[in-house]
């Protein structure tokens, strides 16, 4: 193991970030705290508690995961697309420096900088909603399992993407939908029967319901299974970033 390699690839990344901090930082956490005034507050105020819980509580496990997804994404698909856009992924990909050690320092980078996020957003949830952490050490490995898995995901879109245009299409087409649809802001079992099991189609619905599990105790699916199809989803990703690495697909052309 190239720890030499990991290391300069974890560093330059999280360098990057540091040098727009205010801009990585002060943008995620503006745009959650007027999730919470608007739904916590002003919304929350007027609607009865689900399952015990208050409403702007409930919200507060959704609004992180949909951060986490997106900073996520968006910090890994950036981080590698940079190298193609210049032209630099060539001396990366002649440097002896494996597959496995690339993708632990690039997804490294990612998932630190948005589990850090989703710390600092935790703790300006606390300024604005009273909530509790039921299971904080299930809490962490949902956040950290999680924050790995779309990097890898944001990886991949990084690599695919031709244009930074293009690094846009996946997470505000297909991601943030499907995470206002995953229970984010409501309980699926509110829904409808038939709305509720087409609801159970949309994988950010297990990443939802495990994660408010280990706050309240509560899910709309089994913990078990939210961790089962957490896994399930990093080790397809984990595949097709080592097909992406085997084949060169848009890497070495």
């Amino acid at each position: 193991m190239n720890l030499y390699g990991v290391r300069a690839i974890y560093w330059f990344e999280l360098s990057r970030w540091f040098r727009t901090l205010s801009q990585s930082i002060l943008s995620p956490v503006i745009s959650t705290s007027l999730y919470f005034v608007v739904f916590g507050s002003a919304i929350g105020s007027r609607m009865k508690s689900i399952d015990g819980v208050s409403y702007g509580a409930f919200i507060v496990p959704g609004l992180l995961m949909l951060s986490l997804l997106t900073e996520s994404l968006s910090n890994a698909s950036f981080g590698i697309h940079m190298p193609k856009w210049s032209g630099t992924i060539y001396e990366l990909l002649s440097a002896p420096v494996s597959w496995i050690e690339t993708v632990l320092g690039y997804v490294g980078a990612a998932a630190t900088k948005s589990i850090l996020l989703g710390l600092i957003i935790l703790v300006t949830a606390r300024l604005f909603v009273p909530f509790h952490i039921a299971h904080p050490v299930w809490m962490a490995g949902f956040l950290v399992l999680t924050a790995i898995t779309f990097s890898l995901f944001g990886f991949i879109i990084g690599v695919w993407a031709d244009s930074f245009e293009k690094l846009q299409i996946v997470p505000i087409l297909i991601i943030t939908p499907l995470t206002f649809l995953g229970g984010s802001f409501y309980s699926i079992s509110m829904l409808p029967p038939l709305w509720r099991k087409i609801t159970l189609f949309n994988p950010v619905v297990y990443l939802v319901s495990g994660f408010r599990w280990s706050f309240y105790g509560i899910s709309d699916v089994g913990v078990g299974l939210s961790l089962a199809m957490t896994l399930v989803f990093m080790t397809i990703c984990l595949f097709l970033v080592w097909l992406i690495f085997k084949t060169g697909y848009r890497l070495k052309t």
